[in-house]
């Protein structure tokens, strides 16, 4: 698969495989400010989406193959390989290791962050909204109320300015902090945590991880630019010093 990007930034943020063994590759909207193309809210590009393929069937002359409960698939001038879309920059895509849910870090332009829950077929706004706020009221006129995901957090830029996306923590170490997905912002180096609901739809607690968790001092010099975990459920993340971290002092 090969992807023209008309611009030097917003090229992505993460492919990985989820739960259902599927490959998904999250694609930025192309770049510059204001999303000038409006591929967010375009089907027939893969750009501002999150893609999702199988790689181990290929399709003629494709090496992959579309899954066929994919939700565009058979749509008049849409990309098949969407499965969400509405997107500026994913920065990251994690699947809770436990209950496949999937959870998306959005990195916002001019005042908002914020983090979704990926919906089969969603639209998450971009670039009709920023967040749950209106970001070009002349496109939203444009085009009517349409309906959007509405994330489950959202901070603004007196508080961060670039989200990183991290991972729901399933280890042994931290057993409070299970379930809990944590995530961090690039420029000011805060960790956070959000205690959510996904079946219920309904945010418990929000969090500062600091103390027996973490030394944030460290971090806001060298902030945290990725996450990762292992097989048992512990969470690492690594900073722009080329070093790789897990929780605890």
């Amino acid at each position: 698969m090969q992807i023209k990007q008309p611009f030097w930034n917003h090229n992505g943020g993460t492919v990985c495989f989820g739960k259902d063994g599927y490959l998904y590759i999250c694609l930025g909207d192309g770049g510059a400010a204001n999303d000038p193309m409006s591929n967010g809210q375009n089907l027939k590009t893969l750009l501002g989406s999150i893609l999702r393929i199988d790689v181990d069937k290929a399709d003629g002359d494709q090496k992959y193959s579309v899954p066929k409960d994919n939700p565009f698939v058979g749509q008049k001038d849409a990309r098949p390989e969407i499965y969400a879309y509405g997107l500026r920059n994913v920065w990251r895509l994690n699947f809770d290791s436990k209950t496949g849910t999937g959870w998306i870090a959005d990195v916002g332009q001019n005042l908002w962050e914020e983090v979704n829950i990926l919906e089969k077929g969603g639209n998450y706004g971009w670039n009709i909204r920023e967040s749950k706020h209106d970001f070009d009221k002349g496109i939203r006129d444009a085009n009517g109320e349409d309906k959007f995901v509405e994330p489950v957090w959202e901070y603004d830029h007196e508080t961060g300015k670039s989200i990183t996306g991290g991972a729901v923590y399933r280890g042994k170490k931290f057993p409070e902090l299970d379930g809990v997905y944590l995530f961090a912002d690039y420029v000011t180096g805060h960790v956070w945590g959000l205690d959510y609901d996904v079946e219920a739809k309904k945010l418990n607690k929000h969090m500062e991880i600091e103390g027996e968790h973490i030394d944030l001092k460290k971090f806001k010099a060298a902030p945290i630019i990725t996450f990762g975990e292992d097989e048992m459920g512990e969470v690492y993340f690594s900073s722009v010093n080329g070093r790789i971290y897990t929780l605890g002092k």
